[in-house]
């Protein structure tokens, strides 16, 4: 991938940078594989998509239907967080950006990556280097690490239109997945309110996944949030890597893709826990903001087209409603095949397509 980013004063392509980093380490072996961490996706499809074939745990989920008449598809909205001081981008963790191993700025996502990123020594994280041994180390913070397109004038939208449409969007990931609250297992009453209430099909599955979550209505599928009671995030940063990217949709509606990866580190809730383990969350949720000539919605909002998640160690077919990552002797081993949850060269159906069903074993995390 070249992303025309600056390093050392030159352009390099991002296959050169990540070719770098594999030959700085030439020598180190592979970090060890993980059976504790589990990873699988539920995926939410394209209203005029084909059935996804059978791997990885696809699941049918809660996915907007045509309505009759003037109704298309109800909206998902986005309101600016507003954590501190009323500042829409005072978020968990937010940074100017992340740097990669030699201290240099971390080039944005522009495109999706050719492969992998490169292994890391394999060292143990710790309280105070949460993502020690991760990619994620040189990846940015917050809502930085979202990269957001230059806007223009798209579908029925003008360029200062779109221009806010990308960054209500952007508020709504950092909304449903980065928030402190949310990720301390609180109700997620900001994205929530975001939800046009003419989609009742997604008002309906929000309702029933946070009242008797289950495999089909699980709030894991557009919100990231662990129990308390169980697990407790390490400082107040997330890692996080992906893109947005708009065209025109239906009708007219300006259609936006975010596809990001959040990596989590955690330890044991209560006092003393010091074993810190991580879990990677990779969403691809599809919007689409429409014009409300031709359907109905309410001003500010945005329709849920369809949505995926990708998760590791965020406890493989367990349908609590919340991240349950595993620790120590805690963790069993899988017989399923193995995953590199830090791959993004690979698009979120073709992750489904090639994976062979049940819980697969990570190579890292």
């Amino acid at each position: 991938m070249s992303t025309g980013g600056e390093r050392g004063g030159s352009s390099v392509p991002d296959e050169v940078w990540e070719q770098f980093l594999r030959d700085s380490v030439d020598g180190v072996a592979d970090a060890p594989k993980e059976p504790s961490a589990r990873a699988r996706v539920v995926t939410g499809r394209l209203r005029a998509e084909p059935a996804a074939p059978e791997g990885w745990r696809t699941y049918r989920v809660a996915r907007p239907r045509r309505r009759k008449g003037w109704y298309v598809v109800g909206f998902l909205a986005s309101l600016a967080l507003l954590l501190v001081a009323l500042d829409p981008w005072r978020m968990i963790g937010s940074s100017a950006g992340g740097e990669g191993p030699d201290g240099k700025p971390l080039a944005q996502v522009s495109e999706r990556p050719s492969e992998a990123p490169a292994v890391e020594p394999a060292r143990r994280p710790t309280l105070d280097e949460p993502f020690k041994d991760s990619p994620a180390a040189h990846w940015a913070s917050g809502a930085a690490g979202i990269t957001v397109p230059a806007a223009k004038a798209t579908g029925w939208m003008s360029t200062a239109q779109v221009e806010r449409a990308l960054g209500q969007t952007r508020d709504f990931l950092t909304a449903s997945n980065l928030d402190p609250g949310v990720l301390r297992g609180e109700h997620p009453a900001r994205a929530i309110a975001l939800i046009n209430p003419h989609q009742k099909d997604v008002q309906g599955f929000l309702a029933t996944a946070f009242r008797a979550p289950s495999e089909d209505d699980d709030p894991l599928l557009l919100f990231s949030r662990f129990d308390a009671s169980h697990a407790r995030l390490v400082g107040d940063v997330v890692k996080t890597r992906g893109r947005i990217t708009y065209r025109e949709g239906e009708r007219g509606a300006l259609r936006v893709t975010a596809d990001v990866t959040y990596v989590y580190p955690v330890v044991r809730a209560g006092a003393g826990g010091d074993e810190v383990t991580r879990t990677i969350v990779r969403r691809e949720t599809v919007l689409n903001w429409d014009d409300p000539s031709k359907v109905i919605t309410e001003p500010g909002t945005f329709s849920l087209v369809s949505y995926k998640v990708d998760m590791t160690n965020g406890g493989c077919d367990s349908h609590t409603g919340y991240l349950t990552p595993e620790f120590g002797s805690g963790q069993e081993p899988s017989t399923g095949e193995t995953v590199d949850p830090y791959d993004r060269s690979t698009s979120m159906p073709d992750r489904t397509q090639t994976a062979d069903g049940g819980c697969r074993t990570a190579t890292r995390s």
